[in-house]
């Protein structure tokens, strides 16, 4: 009779674990920081706030050639409701300034522990750099993507 009762525990916390599996949910949070000298350009952390439907932007190609994206609105993609907040740029007028990095640092992750107390797990981090590297080369962008679940 014991077995019976364990075997029934453990098949109903299966269950359970199960479900919660299937109600995990993901949210990226974007950081852009500016790679521009004197201060003149735009660093932000992006939280959108708005759920977006992929499907409703997603067409199929049935011969791999004919398309129906053109029928989708890049307006109706954009979102309205979002967080945004400023950062300061890497660079000042007189170069590369640290205390802009470690102030960025500090905003980035009180920004982490805020999402951590609301339950929600930081699971992978990716990021990267834009610049057109030219000669000339003086602007461009960092950008940091933070996918959390929960």
């Amino acid at each position: 009779m014991i077995r019976k009762g364990m075997f029934t525990l453990l098949l109903m916390v299966g269950f359970v674990y199960m479900e919660a599996k299937a109600q995990q949910e993901f949210k990226i949070v974007t950081v852009v920081e500016s790679i521009v000298p004197m201060g003149i350009g735009r660093s932000r952390i992006i939280d959108s706030q708005t759920e977006n439907n992929y499907e409703e932007y997603t067409t199929d190609r049935t011969d791999g050639k004919k398309s129906n994206q053109k029928e989708i609105k890049r307006s109706d993609i954009k979102v309205d409701e979002l967080e945004e907040t400023k950062l300061l740029n890497f660079f000042s007028l007189t170069g590369i300034n640290f205390q802009n990095i470690a102030s960025n640092d500090a905003v980035i992750a009180s920004k982490i522990n805020a999402m951590l107390a609301e339950g929600w797990k930081l699971t992978y981090v990716a990021s990267g750099v834009e610049s057109n590297a030219g000669a000339d080369d003086g602007k461009g962008i960092y950008i940091t993507r933070l996918f959390f679940s929960r």
